[in-house]
């Protein structure tokens, strides 16, 4: 019996590979946290959060962009998280963080 194996999908805009290994959704948070309120700590719950904030980190000159393709994202999709967030709530984060940049 052979196991199908899911496919990923990348993002299809300049850095899309990069954040889609993030996550829409971490992204945000790790950002809405350094940039707007250091008392959110949603992001911190990922075991992986090493190893996405290291990219974050390199993949700085893509923010903005992200930031607003993010905010024409499906919420139901941005919903799709383990870190608590609707859709909604995420497109307001991203936009407060281009505020603050």
């Amino acid at each position: 019996m052979t196991r199908a194996t899911k496919a990923r999908h990348s993002f299809s805009f300049e850095g899309g590979e990069q954040l889609t290994t993030i996550g829409a959704t971490f992204f945000v948070s790790y950002l809405y946290y350094q940039h707007v309120d250091p008392a959110h700590r949603n992001w911190d719950s990922i075991k992986t959060k090493t190893s996405r904030i290291s990219t974050i980190t390199s993949s700085e000159q893509y923010h903005r962009a992200w930031l607003e393709r993010i905010g024409g994202m499906n919420d139901a999709n941005l919903s799709k998280n383990s870190l608590g967030l609707d859709g909604t709530a995420v497109k307001e984060m991203a936009r407060a963080v281009l505020k603050a940049l």
